[in-house]
């Protein structure tokens, strides 16, 4: 675990609220100057703290209307291969999050497709046959209530 100081706590808060914000603009905002707030974004970035700065697009508007949860269970001899199902979802841009559960079931995946057809058609042509795969329980969200990338720091 990285050690961070007051002005680092308020630099990521800044950061995970708008990274397109300009180093002195975020300087501005935590009460520093200019330098010593590059400094210590680029202290951040080089020991891995913050991974990456990205656009966060609304998936909606580019077409991708179907919000999906998929619970798998892997047989017997497919728990075996964690590693291999994992590397197989990572391979699928449809999969935006893949977590192993301890529990009933092996994985919870986030799916999304362009509509409930696509996720079909992804389930049975893709998903359904990984090796390994037993079951599969998929929920399809309605609506999303809270959305965030902002972990609470601080």
């Amino acid at each position: 675990m990285t050690e961070l100081d007051p002005f680092e706590i308020k630099i990521i808060r800044e950061l995970q609220r708008d990274a397109s914000q300009t180093t002195a603009e975020i300087a501005e905002r935590v009460g520093l100057s200019t330098s010593p707030c590059w400094r210590r974004i680029d202290r951040l970035e080089r020991e891995g703290v913050i991974r990456k700065k990205v656009a966060v697009i609304d998936r909606r508007k580019v077409g991708l209307n179907a919000h999906i949860f998929a619970q798998v269970k892997l047989n017997a001899h497919g728990r075996a291969n964690l590693d291999e199902f994992g590397e197989a979802i990572r391979s699928f841009p449809e999969v935006l999050d893949a977590y192993v559960l301890m529990g009933t079931t092996d994985f919870m995946l986030r799916i999304v497709a362009k509509d409930i057809d696509a996720y079909e058609r992804f389930f049975f042509d893709q998903l359904s046959k990984l090796s390994g795969v037993q079951e599969i329980n998929s929920t399809v969200a309605l609506s999303e209530i809270k959305s965030t990338n902002e972990l609470p720091i601080g």
